[in-house]
């Protein structure tokens, strides 16, 4: 297999010496299912595990492979199997809140060049969803592109298309239909050769649908959504790499109705910049933009310059990162002084020996 078709590269390349000198060979992550790995690597497809050591030393999910990223494996063809014993540095990752009560990062890809934001134009179409997915884009280190699906069930196309402009600041947007071929040839340029796009979008947007055009056939399982209100089950269950013909890589990801943040510090800045900019302009630096004499915010929310829904959502989601941050840190002190406890249990252990 070629793995600069899988997108290894030069600094790639030079991350993975280390690991060269040790008799490893590089893979790519294609598939994930309860630590269990698919790995594509020079010697074809491989079953991966991770070294206990690995296992031992990791402090999250974070810590274990993702769909998309490159490890440090020792292969054993004649087996069809490989012991994964390292990651690469990551270029790009894509994290949400895992689901459930414990704080805890779940990375949806890695190495991805860039995000289509898949939305449909049909009932479904949420533009405040959409600046959910474009926060997280944005703070993944990849290229955010919008890709409003479904265009032939959509009678104000351009309506949703100017929506979409209003909290996508230059960001290249595409109106496309599988049904009919709209828009879809202008979708090629982002899967070239060694490029990784992922597909990312509620349940019922046509994800896979679109990956397996794309693809050139059908790969992945479609599902129909509910006539009523448009929306789908989760068709896609796990998150899976194709490689294409064209050699770009495509990563399918499960619908996401509800996206948990997880950290979005540059993100706000850049999906929000229209409300920042504004508020720079505040007589006081430290405006909460409540009651302040000279809120350039209160002004733009009465004159009308600043929409009433997105600033409610920009502080939404402020509220949302900043309950976060707390659990985050508090969960950080709980795993530090569960470190030093197994560290000094291990010590007293070993003294007795």
């Amino acid at each position: 297999m070629k793995l600069q078709k899988l997108g290894f590269n030069d600094s790639l390349q030079e991350a993975f010496q280390i690991y060269k000198e040790q008799g490893l060979v590089p893979g790519r992550i294609s598939l994930e299912h309860k630590r269990i790995y698919r790995v594509l690597t020079e010697h074809g497809e491989l079953l991966g595990e991770v070294t206990g050591k690995m296992r031992h030393e990791a402090e999250g999910r974070g810590d274990f492979p993702a769909v998309g990223d490159w490890v440090a494996v020792q292969a054993r063809p004649e087996e069809q199997k490989a012991t994964i014993h390292a990651i690469l540095p990551r270029f790009s990752k894509f994290s949400r809140k895992a689901a459930g009560l414990i704080t805890e990062e779940q990375i949806v890809a890695t190495n991805v060049n860039t995000v289509f934001l898949v939305n449909a134009l049909n009932h479904d179409f949420n533009i405040r969803r959409l600046e959910r997915y474009l926060l997280m884009a944005y703070e993944s280190g990849a290229n955010p592109v919008v890709i409003l699906s479904k265009a032939d069930l959509c009678n104000d196309v351009d309506e949703k298309i100017r929506l979409t402009e209003s909290v996508a600041f230059g960001v290249p947007i595409h109106a496309v239909s599988v049904e009919t071929g709209a828009g879809l040839d202008e979708l090629q340029p982002y899967l070239g050769e060694g490029q990784t796009v992922a597909l990312l979008g509620s349940s019922g947007v046509g994800k896979s649908t679109l990956a397996n055009y794309l693809y050139g056939s059908e790969v992945l399982k479609t599902n129909a959504v509910r006539e009523e209100d448009s929306r789908g089950r989760h068709t896609t269950t796990h998150r899976e790499l194709l490689v294409m013909e064209s050699g770009g890589v495509l990563i399918d990801t499960p619908g996401m109705r509800e996206l948990q943040l997880w950290e979005a510090d540059e993100g706000v800045g850049q999906s929000f910049q229209d409300i920042e900019s504004i508020a720079e302009q505040c007589r006081f630096n430290d405006c909460t933009h409540n009651n302040e004499p000279g809120c350039a915010v209160k002004e733009g929310l009465e004159d009308g310059t600043l929409d009433a829904s997105r600033y409610q959502s920009y502080v939404k989601l402020q509220r949302e990162l900043a309950f976060l941050a707390r659990k985050e840190d508090q969960r950080l002190a709980n795993a530090e002084r569960a470190k030093w406890k197994k560290i000094a249990g291990d010590r007293t252990r070993v003294h007795r020996k």
